[in-house]
């Protein structure tokens, strides 16, 4: 090995830093904009719009912020046609369907991701985190790291070295060291978790008896499902409430644990519609995005915003006090 005129070896470059892609669970946006936009605003036609304006004013402060070169926006479609309902017909089976005013309103988030140049991601089969994952799985092989934009702690199971999850209404972010603390399990033990505890949320009831913190007992000692029901005859004697009971339960409903981890892990291999590892920013669609704003009624702030985001307006220079020159 060659030294320098110093004497002393080179130090070896730093590995270049991994570029962002960011994934958006827009569904958990438009449901929360939905559920909180005064119901005041209305389209030409007199469609309630609360969800479109919700969601729009959570968009352009995403990208005001970020920046993102590389971003994909992901949405529910598989409602009710996901393959996890061919699995579990009673997946999600607690949900009523969405009314035709906030079904309309979807329609018109994803035209706006389309006007605006994003890569919209969206499957009759697939739900959006499987899509997410998907999308993670084919950038990390060419150095992206992953932007998870979302709160939903089923999400943090695709966290690896170099992702990031981020729940933007409360400004957290945490990485996949952070899950433990969040959860009380690892990042790869999520879906394991998920499966023994339940998710009301998505009508997977668990195994009967076994709760959050039972199941990261279970975890931490055996560090996965397949090994937990390998050795089930090892939990009688852990030091766990009940544990006879839990381990006759996990015998009694093993088929259903690894049924209901079936629903909980998500799908990395689902189809997208773009070949490239990652989705860059597209060129916007001017005419498309005038049509939108019109229908839409957005005011003249949101509609200089949504030009400016869209690359089709310059923003106004700052004042001359915070551009660091005299008054």
């Amino acid at each position: 090995m060659s030294l320098d005129g110093a004497g002393v070896v080179p130090a070896s470059p730093a590995a270049a830093p991994r570029e962002a892609l960011y994934l958006v669970d827009a569904s958990l946006y438009v449901f929360r904009a939905w559920h909180s936009m005064p119901d005041e605003f209305r389209d030409a036609q007199g469609w309630p719009t609360n969800a479109v304006h919700g969601f729009a004013r959570f968009l352009l402060e995403l990208l005001e912020r970020e920046r993102p070169g590389h971003i994909a926006i992901a949405f529910d479609e598989a409602l009710d046609s996901c393959f996890r309902h061919r699995i579990y017909p009673a997946y999600k089976g607690n949900r009523e369907p969405a009314p035709d005013e906030l079904r309309r309103q979807f329609a018109h988030c994803k035209a706006l991701c389309a006007a605006l140049g994003l890569a919209v991601l969206a499957h009759t089969e697939y739900e959006a985190d499987d899509l997410i994952g998907t999308a993670l799985h084919r950038a990390r092989p060419a150095g992206f790291r992953g932007v998870i934009v979302s709160a939903d702690k089923d999400l943090s199971q695709l966290l690896g070295e170099h992702d990031e999850q981020w729940d933007f209404a409360r400004g957290l972010r945490w990485g996949a060291a952070g899950v433990k603390a969040r959860h009380g399990v690892h990042a790869h033990q999520i879906a394991d978790y998920l499966a023994l505890t339940g998710d009301a949320v998505d009508n997977i009831p668990g195994v009967g008896g076994i709760g959050a913190k039972t199941a990261a007992v279970l975890l931490s000692h055996f560090g996965s499902l397949d090994a937990l029901l390998a050795r089930v005859d090892e939990v009688a004697f852990l030091r766990l409430r009940g544990a006879a009971q839990v381990a006759a339960r996990l015998r009694e409903q093993r088929e259903l644990a690894l049924l209901f981890r079936q629903l909980t892990t998500i799908a990395c291999d689902a189809p997208l519609d773009y070949t490239a590892p990652a989705t860059p920013r597209g060129e916007a669609d001017p005419e498309m995005l005038d049509a939108l704003a019109t229908t839409l009624r957005f005011g003249p702030m949101t509609r200089r915003r949504l030009r400016i985001a869209a690359g089709l307006e310059e923003p106004a220079p700052p004042p001359a006090w915070q551009a660091g020159t005299p008054a």
